[in-house]
């Protein structure tokens, strides 16, 4: 049998799942990630083994059947304009989870805006009849280190009452989000803070659809780093703007000033786009090319899986815990199939040489000479990972790396996101 089919055949699958793996596999999502998640997998799950009267999807189906985006829609004739001052913004978001990096970046901007004098609220929207309780939100908002302290309330979003009376701009935070958004009455200003190329989450289908079709309801989009606004501009014709990529020094930084001879891989087994399997591929052949390397994973609890090799399971580690386990290594494996993430910005900053699949989703969010991008086949990944460990000048590299992104700020992305909100507000 092939290395490929070895590792991913069924009777391997299955030792790699075990059964109390599957088991609790999904409240592990719904723990970690939220509530969307834990619908988005659950219901694909119930889909091909249940008989259903209706669908189930992260879109309320009534929400979805509303929206007829050929014609103009009543928001697009009239939309509030804010000259100068203060802007009262609704963000209407998914549930968010503990360990959920897209809502955690949201909150980031959110505080931007709020510290630039605009009121906010956020609006929890959920498709599902489970009651979502806010203060249980509230609470781990607060005690978690990767979310950003807000003034904003947490409302949950009903579609027969909309967002207060006098609001003047509602931004959609994710495709779901995107139809009540849509349909909501009031005259403020439609946005879209676009994080990544969502359709792409799906198989081809009526999900991937009714969330590329977001795109085309003429909002404002903002997007994370410049390869989504590219994309949504040439295959959408949206109006879009970007922020730059940052890393927050204040959670990484360089503390070990020798030569380092362990590596990271961000595991997340539940996020397809991080090509997990694949990664597996690249770190088997670099176990075989550095036998004594320590690999460590972390991003999700992958303890359960039977891999080739020997790695140290570092699990889901709060914000304030990366920076200790990236000083530890010379380089780190991110695979990002849509856009990029926000791993080798902070990787760097710690001095750990990105390796991240070569392609335009990842280049033109970041052209920093320092990221290490490699064609996507496993051999040439841990070639290049054993490269980086071997490099005879390593420690001035680190050193060099984390420098390189000393002035690659949040507060200039925040700056960026306001300036193009204020824009748009204009009119």
């Amino acid at each position: 049998m092939t290395r490929l089919g070895s590792f991913l055949g069924k009777d391997l699958l299955d030792m790699a799942k075990p059964r109390l793996f599957r088991i609790l596999r999904p409240f592990r999502v719904l723990r970690d990630e939220g509530p969307r998640e834990f619908a988005a997998r659950v219901t694909a799950k119930l889909h091909a083994t249940l008989r259903r009267d209706r669908p189930q999807l992260l879109v309320d189906l009534d929400d979805a059947a509303a929206v007829d985006w050929s014609v103009d829609a009543p928001h697009h004739s009239e939309p509030v304009v804010v000259r100068e001052g203060p802007v009262d913004i609704a963000w209407v978001m998914s549930t968010p989870g503990q360990g959920s990096g897209g809502h955690q970046n949201l909150f980031r901007f959110i505080r931007f805006a709020e510290e630039a004098g605009h009121r906010c609220t956020i609006y929890l929207y959920s498709a599902g009849d489970a009651p979502v309780s806010l203060a249980d939100v509230t609470a781990m908002v607060r005690s978690s280190s990767g979310y950003a302290n807000v003034s904003a309330a947490i409302r949950p979003y009903r579609r027969e009452l909309g967002v207060d009376e006098g609001t003047q701009a509602i931004v959609a935070t994710g495709w779901e989000t995107a139809y009540p958004v849509f349909l909501d009455p009031t005259r403020a200003r439609r946005f879209y803070f676009v994080q990544d190329f969502e359709p792409s989450f799906y198989p081809l289908g009526s999900e991937s659809l009714l969330a590329e079709n977001t795109y085309r309801f003429g909002f404002h989009g903002i997007t994370a780093g410049g390869w989504l606004a590219h994309k949504l501009r040439a295959d959408y014709g949206m109006r879009t703007e970007s922020f730059d990529f940052a890393v927050d020094k204040a959670h990484y930084s360089v503390t070990n000033r020798e030569r380092r001879t362990e590596v990271f891989f961000y595991a997340r087994p539940v996020t397809p786009r991080r090509a997990f399997e694949f990664g597996v591929l690249a770190l088997q052949d670099f176990s075989r090319l550095m036998p004594d390397a320590t690999i460590n994973m972390a991003g999700w609890d992958v303890s359960n899986w039977n891999l080739p090799f020997s790695y140290r399971n570092e699990a889901m580690l709060e914000v304030d815990e990366l920076n200790a386990l990236y000083n530890r290594c010379a380089a780190g494996l991110v695979m990002s199939l849509s856009n990029m993430s926000l791993l080798p910005l902070e990787l760097m900053s710690s001095g750990v040489a990105p390796v991240v699949n070569d392609g335009p989703n990842n280049r033109m969010v970041s052209d920093n000479p320092y990221i290490e991008y490699v064609p996507t086949s496993p051999m040439a990944i841990a070639r290049r990972m054993v490269e980086v460990i071997d490099r005879p000048d390593q420690v001035e590299r680190s050193i060099a790396m984390s420098q390189s992104v000393v002035d690659v700020n949040w507060a200039d992305s925040g700056r960026q996101f306001i300036e193009a909100f204020e824009r748009g507000m204009r009119g």
